[in-house]
């Protein structure tokens, strides 16, 4: 039996516009132009240039700001945009992740990778079989220059798609002609692979030092990776000056050949969105220019409203027509409006970013960072969360020591013996010149590290202090041994 039940349920929702600043908030400078120029192929009551006197002014952006802070501070965004913020104090490094957005980044001129194999693959005389073989497995090269793919699922792919019937033996007769292809190691299936076709593929193969190398990594590929050189010594029955030199030439290999392609390198073009001055003593902060397009409303289009408005509002097409315009002209107002707040909010929460690591931005040492996190600044501009996350994770600052990204600012503290707490990033620091100075044929383990870094004031715990190694990127002491 089928009933019939009615509940009252109190929610709110973020209108179109609301979303519509936070999701310009969250722009970089590099990719507003972009957006600007979608706005404007869209919706023809947006024009570029000035505007005109009358238009919206800086007052009237009170009312849009309180709405969209008022509505922040009730409703917890993620259930409408879905973006990840990055974690609650952002920490130092951050846990922002820049794969998570779908960001196409502007792209280096010259070939691509791809298309730089397949030119290659053309001088070679092979049949149209091997040629489509060819191609397949140039396809299969992942972004490093790696064939990860399983011959065997090629093989698959040529006899469903393109009905080309052929066996392992062939294919790999094909493969290995492409790995003689520049750059040196491209299309290997593995490291170990990669390594010796670099070795096999120098000017002087037959040179003692590179038949070692050779055989090193084809007989003790595993012992090279943990840096067992005893061991290595014994198999490989060399002297220890010999595997010096070996170990000197493998280590100047390419690990990633793919990378070495113009084409197929992705770089990200850092435009500052802050410039930040010294004038008088006094620090100013500007917006990069890009930042402030020149925008207006269409006065034709307002011209075309008020004249729709006034006529008879019986007739059915003319009434669509109004509603058509002025949904444009309320669009475009809002789109104005929201590239306005965004300035605002962006120099707002430039500004005590500023105010709070004053002393670093005086002299530039990272020692001098203090320890923040987003609800610091948060608090201080009286603004969600959300929104100062939104700010930090995808801006950048030009000072006179250099470009940082505003998350650079962001860290957490560490108590010391003192009873104050220092920035993680003066921690790293430390651990950074502790790793420099070591003794390379007796590196330091975490727990040495520990006791060093408590002996310099610093408490802290073995499990920290081997998540900032990792952060820093330096391997574990093992891996540090030099002979």
């Amino acid at each position: 039996m089928q009933k019939l039940n009615l509940n009252q349920i109190l929610s709110q929702k973020l209108s179109p516009q609301q979303i519509q600043f936070i999701k310009l908030l969250q722009v970089p400078t590099a990719e507003l132009d972009a957006r600007v120029e979608e706005e404007l192929e869209v919706n023809p009551a947006l024009e570029e240039g000035k505007e005109d006197d009358g238009d919206t002014g800086p007052d009237d952006l009170e009312p849009f700001e309180n709405e969209i802070v008022k509505e922040e501070k009730e409703l917890n965004l993620d259930d409408y945009l879905g973006d990840d913020y990055g974690g609650y104090k952002m920490q130092g490094d951050g846990n922002y992740n820049p794969d998570d957005e779908d960001r196409e980044m502007p792209l280096s001129n010259g070939i691509s990778l791809h298309e730089q194999l397949i030119s290659q693959l053309n001088f070679l005389k092979l049949d149209e079989n091997q040629k489509k073989i060819g191609q397949q497995l140039i396809g299969s090269i992942e972004n490093d220059g790696y064939i990860r793919r399983d011959l065997e699922a090629i093989i698959n792919d040529l006899a469903f798609s393109q009905n080309i019937e052929t066996d392992l033996d062939e294919v790999e007769e094909v493969l290995r002609k492409i790995q003689n292809f520049d750059p040196a190691g491209i299309a290997a299936r593995n490291l170990q692979e990669c390594l010796i076709i670099q070795l096999e593929r120098k000017e002087h193969p037959e040179d003692e030092t590179v038949q070692v190398a050779i055989n090193v990594i084809a007989n003790c590929f595993d012992e090279f990776t943990k840096k067992h050189y005893d061991k290595i010594l014994k198999k490989c029955n060399i002297d220890e000056l010999k595997l010096k030199e070996v170990i000197h030439m493998i280590t100047r290999l390419n690990p990633k050949p793919g990378g070495v392609s113009e084409g197929l390198m992705k770089t990200q073009y850092v435009i500052p969105d802050f410039i930040l001055n010294m004038v008088n003593g006094k620090f100013e902060i500007s917006l990069n220019s890009k930042n402030a397009p020149d925008l207006r409303v269409s006065r034709s289009y307002t011209d075309m409203f008020d004249a729709y408005d006034k006529s008879d509002k019986k007739d059915k097409k003319l009434k669509e027509t109004v509603t058509f315009v002025k949904q444009k002209l309320d669009a475009a107002k809002w789109f104005i409006d929201a590239i306005k707040q965004r300035q605002h909010t962006l120099l707002k929460t430039m500004q005590a970013i500023l105010d709070y690591q004053y002393e670093f931005f005086l002299e530039g040492d990272e020692a001098k960072l203090r320890p923040m996190i987003l609800k610091d600044i948060a608090e201080k501009i009286d603004m969600d969360i959300s929104t100062v996350s939104r700010v930090a994770n995808s801006k950048a600052i030009q000072t006179e020591f250099g470009v940082f990204p505003l998350k650079y600012f962001f860290s957490e503290g560490i108590a010391t013996d003192g009873g104050e707490d220092v920035s993680n990033r003066e921690v790293k620091s430390v651990l950074h010149k502790m790793v420099d100075a070591e003794d390379k044929r007796k590196p330091l383990s975490d727990d040495k590290l520990v006791k060093l870094l408590n002996n310099k004031g610093y408490n802290i715990a073995r499990r920290t202090v081997a998540k900032y190694r990792e952060q820093l990127q330096i391997p574990v002491a093992r891996l540090r041994k030099e002979l």
